[in-house]
C-alpha cells in the first residue's frame, strides 16, 4: 500500500498536493490500469493518472453527494464530477439509476459508461452475512446488553447518522408509532457527523433521552445487530448502490428504503422490501407500521430477503464481471 491523505471536504490546496504527490507516484510506477472510487478519490486520481499517462483510467461512480448540494457548491461539485469523467477512459456507475442521472446532467458521453453486472461496487460476500453464524445465547446476550426485550419489534439503521440518510425523519417517524406501540425499538448503528452534516438538535436531544431509542456507535461488524432486529430502515436522500441493504437482506431482515437509486434496484417494492418517497415522514411512517402490524406481509417479505441478494448480488459474480473488465484491456 502507499497512502496518500485526503480529505472528504473541498479543500483545494491539500487537493492539489495530492495530484501532485499521486502524479509521482504514478510516473515512478508507470501502471497499465488505475482504478478510482468516491468522488475526492476520483478526482486526485484520474487527474493524476491522465498527467501521468496512465492507459487505462477507470472510475466507479458510487453516489454523488452533489445531488443534494445546492448554489455555487453544486457548481462546483458538477464541474469537479465533468472533470473526473473528462480525465477517465472508463467510467463505472454502480447502479442503473445513477448512469441515467449521469447521462441527464452530460456529465459525460454515454458509451464512457457501464453498470457493472447488475449494479454494486464490490458485491456481497454472501458467505460472511449469514445469519448461521450466530446462536441464539449470542444473540439474547446481545439483546440483554442492549436492553431489547425478547418480544421488542426492532427497527435498525445502519449507517452514518446524518440529515442525508434521512435520519430527521425516521426519528419524527419512530417517535409516533412508539407512542401508539411501545413494545418498539430503533436502533441506531454508526456514528454521529456533526461537521459535515448535522442532523438537527431537537432529534439529537430526542435520540440521548428517549429509552426505546439505542446508539452503539461505529462497529466493525454489524451481522449480530442485524440479528437482534426485524427490519432495516434506510430513507436515505441519495445512494449509489447502498452496502447495506444488501447486507441486511442477505442476513434475512427486509427493508424499508427511499425511492432513489440502488435502493429501489435492490429492493423489489412488496417482494424483499417496502420502497416509500424521500423525505416523507408520512409514508415512513405508514410503512413502518405496516411492516409492524401486517404479520403475513412481514413473513413474505423476510422470506425473500437473502435470496434475492444471493440471485443477484453475491461477491464473486461482481469480481468476475469486473475482471472481464480488466482482461478486455
Amino acid at each position: 500500500t502507499y497512502t496518500i491523505n485526503l480529505t472528504r471536504k473541498i479543500t483545494p490546496i491539500k487537493d492539489i498536493l495530492a495530484v501532485l504527490k499521486l502524479y509521482k507516484f504514478l510516473k515512478k510506477e508507470k501502471p497499465y490500469i488505475i482504478h478510482s472510487h468516491t468522488p475526492k478519490a476520483g478526482i486526485v486520481a484520474m487527474l493524476a493518472s491522465r498527467l501521468a499517462n496512465v492507459p487505462n483510467r477507470l472510475h466507479t461512480v458510487a453516489g454523488l453527494p452533489l445531488m443534494e448540494a445546492k448554489g455555487f457548491k453544486r457548481i462546483v461539485l458538477n464541474f469537479v464530477e465533468k472533470l473526473t469523467y473528462e480525465c477517465a477512459t472508463k467510467v463505472y456507475p454502480n447502479s442503473i439509476g445513477l448512469k441515467n442521472f449521469i447521462i441527464k446532467n452530460n456529465f459525460t458521453r454515454a458509451e464512457k459508461l457501464k453498470v457493472i453486472g447488475k449494479g454494486s461496487s464490490n458485491g456481497i460476500n454472501t458467505s460472511y452475512f449469514d445469519a448461521n453464524h450466530f446462536s441464539e445465547l449470542e444473540i439474547n446476550n446481545l439483546k440483554k446488553s442492549l436492553n431489547i426485550e425478547e418480544d421488542d419489534f426492532v427497527f435498525i439503521f445502519v449507517g452514518r447518522l446524518v440529515k442525508d440518510k434521512g435520519i430527521n425523519e425516521l426519528i419524527e417517524s419512530f417517535v409516533k408509532i412508539n407512542i401508539s406501540y411501545p413494545k418498539t425499538k430503533l436502533l441506531l448503528v454508526g456514528s454521529f457527523e456533526k461537521d459535515l452534516d448535522p442532523i438537527d438538535p431537537s432529534n439529537f436531544e430526542i435520540i440521548s433521552k428517549n429509552r426505546n431509542i439505542i446508539t452503539s456507535g461505529y462497529v466493525n461488524d454489524v451481522r449480530s445487530y442485524f440479528m437482534i432486529s426485524n427490519v432495516l430502515v434506510f430513507p436515505s436522500y441519495r445512494e449509489g448502490f447502498p452496502n447495506v441493504v444488501m447486507q441486511a437482506g442477505a442476513m434475512r431482515l427486509p427493508s424499508i428504503v427511499s425511492d432513489i437509486n440502488g435502493c429501489n434496484e435492490i429492493i423489489i417494492k412488496n417482494i424483499n422490501g417496502i420502497i416509500i418517497p424521500p423525505k416523507n415522514k408520512i409514508k415512513l411512517m405508514e410503512a413502518m407500521s405496516d411492516i409492524l402490524l401486517n404479520k403475513c406481509l412481514y413473513d413474505s417479505l423476510k422470506s425473500n430477503s437473502r435470496q434475492k441478494i444471493i440471485e443477484r448480488y453475491d461477491q464473486k459474480y461482481i469480481w468476475n464481471e469486473i475482471l472481464k473488465e480488466y482482461h478486455k484491456l
